[in-house]
Order: C-alpha cells, then sequence, then structure tokens
C-alpha cells in the first residue's frame, strides 16, 4: 500500500483493516491484562510495557496486582515494597510514578482513574500513548495514539518509500483507520501485527523521525542505578562508603547518581547513610 497524501482511499483502509484482523484472528496473542477492563489492572500494564517486552512484563504484572490489587493498595505501601516487586523491569522512574498516580487518584479522584484524555495526561508518567490506551482498553473510547507497534504498522504500510517520517504524519491515519466499534480489539490487533513485524521484517521503526538507538546497557548509569536499588532493597539502608565499594565506580560518579535519585524521589541521603525513601 502507498501512503497517499490526503489519506488513505476507502477501499484501502477496508484492505487495511482486513489484513490486520485476518492476522489477529489466527496469531492473537494472550495476556491476562487483556482479559479484564479494570482500569487500575489496564493501568499497571501500560505503564509496565513502556520500553520493556511484553514476555517480560507478563510475569511481573501478575505479582504486582497480586501484592497490589488497587489504587488503594498501592498508594498506600511504602516504595520500597513498590520497588522490591518492580525488580527485574528497569526504568524504576516508572515504579515511582505509578505509585504517586495511585495516591493522586486516591486523593482527588475517589480512587477512580479520570476518562478524561487531558486529565490522564495530567497525571505521573502516563503520555498521550498511555492515556489513549487506558480509555481504549478500560473504556472502549475511541482515541488515537501512536506506539511502538502501532507505528510500525503504519510506517510498513503507508511510509514504506520515506525516511524520517514524524509521528504527526501517522496520527491522521490512526485516527481514519480506526476501528470505532470496538477499539480495543483494533489496538490488540495492530499490536499483534506490530510484534509480528519486529521478528519478521527490517524494523519499520528506522524509518521514524523519532527512532534511536538505544545506548549499551553495560557499564551505563542506568544499570549502576538499578545497582544501587538492588543493593538497598536488599540492605534496607548502607552509607555511601559501602555502596562506593560494592559498585566498584568512580566515587564522583556514584555520589552524583545517589544525589540525582534523591532528587527524583528514589532515595533518601542523610548524614552519609542511604535509603529507599
Amino acid at each position: 500500500m502507498k501512503h497517499i497524501s490526503a489519506g488513505p482511499v476507502a477501499g484501502t483502509v477496508l484492505s487495511f483493516k482486513e489484513i490486520i484482523y485476518s492476522y489477529y484472528r489466527e496469531h492473537a496473542r494472550t495476556f491476562s491484562w487483556r482479559e479484564t477492563r479494570d482500569p487500575y489492572r489496564i493501568l499497571v500494564s501500560e505503564i509496565m510495557l513502556q520500553q520493556t517486552q511484553t514476555e517480560r512484563v507478563a510475569g511481573k504484572y501478575e505479582a504486582f496486582v497480586i501484592r497490589f490489587p488497587d489504587f488503594a493498595a498501592l498508594a498506600r505501601s511504602d516504595l520500597h515494597s513498590v520497588l522490591e516487586v518492580w525488580q527485574g523491569l528497569g526504568y524504576n522512574r516508572r515504579a515511582v510514578a505509578l505509585k504517586e498516580t495511585a495516591l493522586r487518584v486516591v486523593r482527588d479522584c475517589n480512587s477512580r482513574l479520570p476518562e478524561d484524555l487531558d486529565k490522564l495526561m495530567k497525571l505521573p508518567g502516563i503520555g498521550r500513548s498511555t492515556a489513549g490506551a487506558l480509555l481504549a482498553f478500560a473504556h472502549g473510547i475511541s482515541v488515537a495514539f501512536i506506539e511502538t507497534n502501532i507505528r510500525r504498522v503504519f510506517l510498513h504500510f503507508f511510509f514504506s518509500e520515506r525516511e524520517h517520517v514524524k509521528d504527526s504524519e501517522i496520527l491522521p491515519l490512526v485516527e481514519q483507520t480506526l476501528d470505532r466499534e470496538n477499539p480495543r480489539q483494533w489496538y490488540y490487533a495492530l499490536m499483534d501485527y506490530g510484534a509480528m513485524l519486529k521478528a519478521s521484517v527490517p524494523n519499520p521503526n528506522r524509518k521514524s523521525a523519532h527512532y534511536s538507538r538505544q545506548a549499551p546497557f553495560e557499564g551505563s548509569n542506568r544499570q549502576i542505578r538499578g545497582q544501587i536499588l538492588k543493593y538497598l532493597i536488599a540492605e534496607k539502608q548502607l552509607t555511601e562508603a559501602e555502596l562506593v565499594d560494592r559498585l566498584r565506580k568512580d566515587p564522583d560518579r556514584v555520589r552524583a547518581m545517589l544525589h540525582e535519585m534523591a532528587r527524583e524521589g528514589f532515595i533518601r541521603v542523610s548524614l552519609g547513610m542511604v535509603f529507599i525513601r
């Protein structure tokens, strides 16, 4: 299919939808978060799925919603417990944001997640994509949004001869092809087709203007931050000197990261002692 500047013609839209749904009918993936319409559980899954593969999320999701079954349980939990369950998913800022969102939903929204795009996007860790997914998957509301697998599908079908394609060019096509009667199923179908493309063709997302290669993990600040949290989860508290010794990294680099993590709300540093908040 070729991209047409004015958008796909009606026949092209129908053909596109049939290709996507035909694949989905035969190869739909099953995940427990797809079996619920509980906004809390869908929020947990969507935050976990940010920058993390579904296979890694599947096991952690189950453990998380058993330990923290609703907004109230997560809101009253301590951050140490949340990070303990979160271990292995990486990007730990998401866990901090998720807990803060739970606090705000309980405090300001009577424990009900807003059903409004703008209100959702004011909550920590929720951007346009996550807000759109929450509305579609929890409430069946037709909102156009883009995430990595959806982007991959549209680049593959409509921008095969283009480079540096902006999401602002893709979003109108997402809007035009949206199944308004069942946005939930349509987005699942798009995501599953996108996952198939990732495994079978050169990554179409390289055509995106927003594409960038992830920096190597080994030796990165992200790896060291994860190690710091791992030690603190296991030990409850350590001195700065003990962390420097265990990490075997430049002391100034470690201290800079500790102070950054303190500013972000992960830890407290007091009189040379380091704790999870």
